[in-house]
């Protein structure tokens, strides 16, 4: 996991060979995507933010699920992976790109990503430079910062009898351990602040007997993902038995979902652009 955070913060360089050509920089945001259309204004809102904070500088899109993106071409939405968007940014004469991650922690999707920029590396005529941003977890400073960011953003009708369980997506990877960690920051701020994930640890089962163990009558249930996609609107906060909702309302649990995407609030949204920032900056 240390590897991975590492290569965050590192240069993936290019090949130096070539002869000098004009310096043409471009941001490419790499997402996991979503096939929700109300779940994608979440995305404009990270691009309005970085248009903002960097103008001049073209962006890019990619997503890194192949679901997603062949979802979206039956509707006839093209969205490119992000090996097909970086190939085309070399084409477009780009020689130095930022790749920034818009991924939670830096799990599984993360690493390929990594991967797959590196395989950029060293081509004729290709990038002079190509940098990859942290994901929104990448640093004991991020735990901290999101940790109170998303405090600010807890509905204010909240009362502090009330639990918030957050969402998070997990993984089979070892940086499944972000969202145990995350939930300890919150906790040393707000004892009824909890994360679980839907394939992952904690899950919902374990999150249920801490809720039960503290006799909480009432709880908030919030996405711990970029956007309120399928897993929010369905394995959240759906209708369906084995929802976060129904599995808690049946254990006299009441629930009020939120729906609503981390990349919606703007204070989240400034660390993915700071770590963006650290990106460009290398150049």
């Amino acid at each position: 996991m240390l590897l991975g955070i590492f290569l965050t913060a590192a240069a993936v360089a290019g090949d130096h060979s070539h002869h000098q050509r004009q310096k043409k920089q471009g941001i490419l945001l790499v997402a996991f995507g979503t096939s929700v259309p109300d779940a994608a204004s979440a995305y404009q809102n990270i691009e309005r933010k970085v248009t903002a904070a960097y103008p001049g500088i073209p962006v890019r899109w990619a997503y890194t699920s192949p679901t997603i993106r062949a979802k979206l071409a039956k509707k006839g939405r093209f969205i490119d992976a992000p090996q097909t968007a970086l190939a085309k940014m070399m084409d477009e004469g780009f020689t130095h790109v930022a790749v920034q991650s818009l991924h939670i922690i830096p799990g599984e999707e993360f690493h390929r990503l990594v991967q797959n920029v590196r395989a950029f590396t060293g081509m004729a005529g290709g990038f002079e430079s190509v940098r990859i941003g942290h994901p929104l977890l990448g640093t004991q400073k991020d735990l901290e910062r999101v940790a109170a960011a998303m405090i600010k953003n807890i509905p204010r009708e909240r009362k502090p009898a009330d639990a918030v369980v957050l969402m998070g997506h997990g993984t089979a990877h070892p940086s499944n351990a972000f969202y145990a960690a995350m939930m300890f920051h919150f906790q040393q701020q707000d004892p009824h602040i909890f994360v679980g994930c839907v394939e992952g640890a904690p899950e919902i089962d374990a999150i249920k007997e801490m809720l039960l163990a503290k006799k909480i009558g009432k709880a908030y249930l919030m996405p711990f993902m970029a956007v309120a996609g399928d897993h929010a609107l369905n394995d959240m906060a759906g209708d369906e038995a084995d929802s976060w909702k129904s599995i808690l309302t049946a254990a006299d649990v009441q629930c009020t979902p939120v729906l609503k995407g981390m990349a919606e609030y703007d204070d989240i949204l400034s660390i993915w652009v700071d770590h963006l920032g650290a990106a460009l900056a290398g150049f």
